[in-house]
Order: structure tokens, then sequence, then C-alpha cells
């Protein structure tokens, strides 16, 4: 990485975009890429595991957070609330990492408000609305009022993407994957 400089990279992307696959083989090619690990109060899927996808807390634990300005941005999302722990970034910057922070748009518009708050803003957008929804079909988490709640929230997100530094185009992944490591590397 350019003068091995670590650096806050914020990435956020309609669910369905293909982000997680994105930045889990960015990660496993470059140990110096940290994810950070954001805190939840959703209950965790099947498969996911406390402190590695998410820190899974109370609402009430949440809450104290808040109260003790722990978080460098937090959200509400789909009811549920998510943030992004200043203590992780700060301490896997101190290790000269660079820090993905996989957050929402309204989380990353948090951020790009902060005078003092330093980043790389990368939205990841899916080749079509229609592509999207195929995925959300596809992937089978999905119900019909969630997918469509989904979808609604998508076409919202979409129009966001001109506030960040650059657009990755996912419609192919191995191709997105390759340019999602090459604007990190030019980046950082």
């Amino acid at each position: 990485m350019k003068g091995n400089k670590p650096r806050l990279i914020v990435l956020s992307a309609p669910s369905g975009s293909g982000k997680t696959t994105i930045i889990k083989t960015a990660c496993q090619e470059n140990s110096k890429l940290i994810l950070s690990v954001s805190y939840t109060t959703r209950a965790p899927r099947v498969g996911e595991v406390h402190d590695v996808d998410y820190s899974f807390v109370s609402c009430e634990k949440f809450q104290e957070m808040i109260q003790n300005d722990e978080f460098l941005e937090w959200a509400e999302v789909f009811g549920n609330f998510y943030g992004t722990s200043k203590k992780f970034i700060q301490y896997h910057l101190d290790m000269g990492e660079t820090v993905i922070l996989d957050i929402d748009v309204q989380g990353a518009m948090r951020l790009r408000e902060l005078d003092d708050f330093e980043a790389f803003f990368l939205f990841i957008a899916p080749p079509s609305l229609e592509e999207l929804k195929r995925r959300l079909i596809d992937r089978g988490t999905e119900n019909n009022n969630s997918l469509e709640v989904r979808l609604g929230n998508a076409e919202h997100e979409l129009t966001f993407q001109n506030r960040y530094d650059q657009v990755l185009i996912n419609d192919d992944l191995e191709r997105a994957t390759k340019e999602f490591m090459d604007i990190i590397y030019c980046s950082a």
C-alpha cells in the first residue's frame, strides 16, 4: 500500500450487491486489511459467530455504549441498531492495518459530515435493480415482505452513490473483486 499508511475505507452497498464476498476475498488475500466488526442488536443468523461476524449485544447494552460515546457512528437499520466501535478502529490503525468499515449509507453520510474524519468512501452497486432482485431471491433469505423492503431500501441507497469517492459496479464477481483490491491498494 502506498507508503504503508494505514487508512479507513468506508464501504456501502445495497444488500445483495456482493460486498460481503468481495470483502472476505480481499481480507483473505491481504492480512493487513481488517474488516471492522460492528456491534448489533439483531439476532445472529445461522452460521454467524459472535465477535467475528458481529458483536451481538442487547438493546440496553447498545444504548449504554451510545451514552459512553463508544461508537464512531451508529444507525438503526430494519429495526435493529448497528454501530462501529472507536476502540476497534483505533487499535487496528495503531497496528498499521487498513480497516474496512462495512456500513450502510446512513452511517457513511454521518462520517462524511465529520470535519476531522479521513477515509476513502467506496460504494458497490449492482448492475441493475432487476439483477439485485434476482440475487436476493437466489440467496433464499428473504420472504416477500423483506424482499420488497430490501429493494426499496436499495433504490434509496443508490441515490447516494454520487456522495462516495468511487463507485464499483459488481456485474462480475471476479472482476469486481480484482477492481476492489486495485482501489484499496491505490487509495491507501
